[in-house]
């Protein structure tokens, strides 16, 4: 009979010990390693075994089989880590244990990439790409470009991705550098608004080229301009012009920071969309194929900035296939705010999502599954529309799906003639008028509240919008899917 036995603890515990008694000559010690940061700087020893070092760093391992002056004179001289750093690791290469913090994350990263300790780069990376912040993220990704860390890299690049919307807005933002902008405005999932992209851009070429932020971009001079177009002429060409507003279109050509051969082909995009001949237009964007040309995400919303409101919105339209189908029907900013041109693009398309953003910043909208139709008023059934909330920050509330009650599922959404734009429920629970403004919200009648708020009461009545009807339409969108 055979019983395998083992306590990796108790070895774990002996070695770590073997190593802490640095005074007792009968450990054997056969190799030091000398702490020393700068020559007026106090001078810290530890003494090591080759053996422990050799097996469990490959920098050792080599070190010790070249027979190098280190090897000869069995000392090693560090400069470029600090004293309790190099303890910390030691210990783990002794006892395979080690505290990994904030504070000292980045410095055993380094020390573990320099000297080959494999196992401790995978901890000490995995530890920051789990805590990474806005504040370092760019120290970070320097980082692992230069020790060639492509995990910690793609995560500190998928990191500002998915905080674009704020990292913009930050001093950190000017401190790129052009390889890293490059790669970020080729991601196609940006969730920011495009015109403020190129404004960020043109507020880091200023910094680049120390022109001062408080200059207006249309009066910078002549010589100046020309540096700035040819400070960020490979980048601009990643902006998706496409996504601008065709006044924001105009007022960027007026600035005349763009280079002639960009500045030319959005002049001739901006023709052909004024003459309303989506075929054409069509067209011409296959034949240019430029990336200015096309959308920054096919969702394509100017509302929907953050990654976790459009995951709230595929979580609660329960469609696995929801990104490749969602495509833009409807933009008040774009078509204009007129009830009758939101019909006449949205009307008998099947599946819709409406999404609305208020001058004040609440982010709610509605689904329905049966679409929408123009004729006489009448109630439509749907048992699968709701109305939603993504942001209200008025009341800190948090995003919120509110589905349609069972007894109220034929009165869903109301057809109704050119005098009104969406319409969810009987009781007025969300509707906008001819002009898609003001809008009216009044949740209850058909709509499911939210548990503590009763019909007709002021919570009820401002849930969505901060009131009953006093809100006025920033944008309105509406989706296809």
């Amino acid at each position: 009979m055979k019983k395998n036995y083992s306590n990796l603890e108790k070895l774990s515990s002996d070695l770590k010990n073997l190593f802490q008694n640095q005074k007792q000559e009968e450990n054997h010690f056969d190799f030091e390693i000398i702490c020393q940061q700068n020559q007026k700087a106090k001078q810290f020893q530890f003494k090591t075994h080759k053996s422990i070092l050799s097996t469990r760093s490959q920098y050792f391992k080599s070190l010790f089989n070249s027979k190098m002056k280190e090897y000869q004179e069995n000392k090693l001289i560090l400069k470029d880590f600090s004293n309790s750093i190099l303890s910390s690791i030691l210990n783990y290469l002794y006892s395979g244990k080690i505290e990994i913090n904030s504070e000292n994350a980045v410095e055993i990263l380094m020390f573990s990439s320099k000297y080959l300790i494999d196992e401790l780069i995978e901890v000490s990376s995995n530890f920051i790409k789990q805590n990474l912040q806005i504040e370092t993220i760019i120290d970070i990704l320097k980082l692992s470009e230069l020790m060639d860390l492509n995990e910690l890299s793609e995560s500190s690049y998928q990191f500002i991705s998915e905080k674009f919307d704020k990292f913009i807005k930050t001093p950190f933002f000017l401190e790129l550098e052009e390889n890293h902008l490059n790669t970020i405005l080729l991601n196609d999932e940006l969730l920011v608004n495009e015109f403020e992209i190129f404004q960020s851009l043109i507020k880091w070429g200023k910094r680049k080229l120390n022109i001062s932020q408080e200059i207006k971009n249309e009066n910078i001079d002549k010589e100046e301009k020309e540096k700035l177009q040819d400070q960020f002429s490979n980048l601009i060409q990643k902006i998706r012009f496409i996504d601008f507003s065709q006044q924001e279109m105009r007022d960027t050509l007026k600035e005349d920071l763009i280079p002639n051969p960009i500045s030319q082909k959005i002049n001739q995009f901006l023709i052909i969309q004024n003459e309303n001949n989506e075929t054409k237009l069509k067209e011409f964007i296959q034949k240019e194929n430029m990336l200015i040309f096309k959308p920054r995400f096919r969702f394509g919303s100017s509302i929907i900035q953050e990654r976790k409101h459009f995951d709230k919105l595929k979580e609660w339209v329960s469609d696995d296939n929801f990104f490749s189908r969602m495509k833009l029907g409807f933009s008040a900013r774009k078509n204009g705010f007129d009830c009758k041109k939101w019909h006449l693009a949205v009307d008998n398309k099947g599946k819709t999502l409406v999404i609305i953003k208020t001058r004040d910043n609440f982010i709610f909208g509605g689904f329905t599954q049966v679409g929408w139709s123009s004729g006489e008023r009448r109630w439509i059934r749907d048992p699968k529309a709701f109305i939603f909330s993504l942001r209200n920050d008025k009341n800190n509330r948090k995003p919120a799906k509110l589905p349609i009650k069972r007894a109220q599922e034929n009165n869903a959404i109301c057809y109704r003639y050119f005098d009104g734009g969406p319409f969810f429920g009987t009781g007025y629970d969300l509707w906008l008028y001819s002009d898609l403004q003001p809008g009216f919200s009044n949740l209850g009648q058909t709509y499911k509240l939210p548990k503590g708020i009763k019909f007709g009461s002021n919570e009820a009545k401002s849930y969505l919008a901060g009131s009953y009807n006093k809100w006025k339409v920033a944008e309105l969108e509406t989706f296809f899917i």
